[in-house]
């Protein structure tokens, strides 16, 4: 059980058996397990996404065909409440073809006549997380190379799930559009979040900010290298040039239904000493 909820879960390879969890075998793809996932449920938190493809069909696919069947099967079921967790790369739709795809997916949500809320997070990091971790690795090793100047902010996974709990409640507010944080008003530069994960380690890193120019020239490279399994794609690089993804104060959750707990210091901290046990750095 989480906080009092039994939880079904959309896996597409077969999990370890964990308490109050059941795992349905399959994918957005497949009627047949959303079906499954979706009978009886008072509520849907879609966190599934694509966030690296070769081309827009693919994140078409992933995000907005993925999106719009999940819907389909809640509202067959009788599932009124539909929590849909986007990006803050949906604020910029013609940057990156993720973006687009997340905002069109945003739309489906919208129009979709259910009780919706949508959650565009930042940067979401802490343990068992491997988009953060290369980070983690060059402060441990002194040296982080960061995209050009620019700003983020940061939640911790742990203020994420609870966010996303509490906006599954049917009590919840409706039609509601949140952009959460760790409450670090107005994000980090990115020299002020390389230097929460080099202190993490008791190092005082050097930062290097790379020119745009040699991001992009390094993405076409492993274009050019890894074809489809490209890491760095044109895609990404365009997303991680962008010089603003902190969140809108806005646009934050109201403080009678979340908060969060975790700062960035103690989280980033925390997570570093995960990583270290686990022998992933």
């Amino acid at each position: 059980m989480l906080a009092g909820h039994k939880i079904r879960a959309l896996t597409r390879r077969e999990q370890s058996p964990r308490d109050g969890v059941d795992w349905i075998a399959g994918s957005l793809e497949n009627s047949g397990s959303l079906a499954e996932l979706c009978a009886g449920t008072d509520a849907v938190i879609h966190v599934a996404g694509v966030i690296n493809a070769p081309d827009q069909a693919a994140f078409d696919a992933g995000n907005v065909a993925g999106t719009a069947n999940l819907i389909g099967a809640a509202k067959r079921n009788s599932v009124r409440r539909f929590v849909h967790v986007s990006s803050l790369a949906a604020r910029e739709p013609k940057l990156s073809h993720y973006g687009a795809s997340k905002a069109r997916s945003e739309e489906l949500v919208r129009q979709s006549g259910l009780d919706w809320a949508i959650i565009r997070p930042p940067a979401v990091y802490g343990p068992g997380d491997r988009e953060t971790l290369e980070l983690f690795r060059m402060a441990r090793r002194g040296l982080i190379v960061l995209p050009p100047e620019g700003k983020l902010s940061l939640i911790h996974v742990d203020d994420l799930a609870r966010l996303l709990i509490a906006l599954a409640d049917p009590a919840a507010p409706t039609e509601l559009l949140v952009e959460p944080d760790d409450g670090h008003v107005g994000g980090f530069t990115h020299r002020q979040f390389a230097s929460l994960l080099s202190s993490a380690f008791g190092k005082n890193a050097r930062t290097i900010s790379a020119p745009a120019g040699i991001i992009r020239a390094a993405a076409r490279i492993d274009r050019l290298l890894r074809g489809r399994g490209a890491k760095l794609t044109p895609d990404r690089a365009s997303y991680f040039c962008h010089p603003d993804w902190a969140v809108n104060a806005d646009l934050a959750a109201p403080p009678a239904l979340w908060s969060p707990r975790i700062d960035a210091r103690k989280g980033i901290s925390e997570t570093a000493r995960w990583y270290e046990a686990k022998g992933w750095l």
